[in-house]
């Protein structure tokens, strides 16, 4: 488990990376960064799972397609739920919904919790209990100062639960399986480039992105491989708290970036940071019991 927990607070530091990263990608829109994004991070994942041997996961689920027609339309959902949140993450800071968006990582452990509660009957520890209190706090004073849900907010805590349970019944919960989702995004992709402000053509009138852009391929290739990892090292409630470190992460990006923590929302922040410490303490006390004789 704490090979888990290592590997999910790793995909947490890469995503934060990347968050900042694309303040770099100026003049792309958030849909172009998200359509570069799928273009090249395929590529990097399918090197990646050639020399670590995944590549038969997705020879399986291949397999598994000729028996079983109905699997594609079900995988295309799945590949559409993940798209969804990928280009939400892109879009929604250059287009007035940062704030939502984080809304929703706030939430979005909760609801995972939740999930894992009824569709698994997974039970939390004492310290998880504690850790689901201090950042229930944050969240209920969140609520209090956005005043409500907007689409994106339910978008990410809706979605994410959904895609890691349909993973789970399609048995696609494995680097394979999002391998095929990309892949099944690259059209959609490949159409936000085509028909963005700045095109294919975009390396000739800013040489410098052709620098930029590859990197960002490779960090989300990064990022998504060791998340998909995590999720299947760790129990379905761990592995939503631990998303606390995420949202965590991007405050500290969006400060670096200038923007200031308001008066009311420490009373969001400081809660969630206390749920932080208690995850990464329960951590680090099955750290040290896995390294007892």
């Amino acid at each position: 488990m704490s090979k888990g927990i290592a590997l999910s607070v790793t995909a947490s530091v890469l995503f934060a990376v990347m968050y900042y990263y694309t303040s770099l990608l100026t003049p792309l829109s958030g849909v172009e960064i998200f359509g570069w994004r799928m273009l090249l991070t395929v590529p990097c994942m399918t090197v990646f799972m050639a020399v670590s041997g995944e590549w038969r996961r997705a020879v399986e689920i291949l397999k598994r397609l000729g028996g079983k027609p109905k699997l594609l339309a079900a995988l295309i959902v799945s590949a559409t739920l993940l798209g969804l949140q990928l280009w939400l993450f892109m879009w929604a800071p250059l287009n007035g919904y940062s704030l939502d968006v984080s809304l929703g990582y706030f939430l979005l452990p909760l609801s995972m919790v939740l999930t894992g509660r009824i569709a698994y009957g997974e039970r939390l520890s004492y310290l998880q209990k504690v850790a689901v209190f201090f950042a229930t706090l944050g969240v209920l004073n969140e609520l209090y100062q956005v005043g409500g849900f907007s689409w994106a907010t339910l978008l990410v805590v809706v979605g994410y639960p959904l895609y890691f349970v349909l993973r789970k019944w399609l048995k696609t919960d494995n680097l394979g399986g999002l391998w095929l989702d990309m892949i099944l995004m690259l059209p959609v992709a490949f159409w936000f480039v085509w028909g963005g402000a700045q095109g294919f053509g975009v390396f000739d009138q800013y040489p410098w992105l052709s620098l930029l852009i590859p990197v960002l391929g490779l960090i989300s290739a990064s990022a998504l491989v060791v998340y998909i990892i995590a999720s299947r090292l760790l129990p379905f409630s761990l592995f939503g708290l631990l998303s606390y470190v995420e949202p965590v992460l991007l405050l500290g990006v969006a400060l670096l970036l200038g923007e200031s923590i308001k008066a009311g929302e420490w009373l969001t922040y400081i809660p969630i940071w206390l749920a932080v410490v208690v995850l990464v303490f329960e951590g680090f006390k099955h750290m040290m019991r896995n390294r007892r004789p």
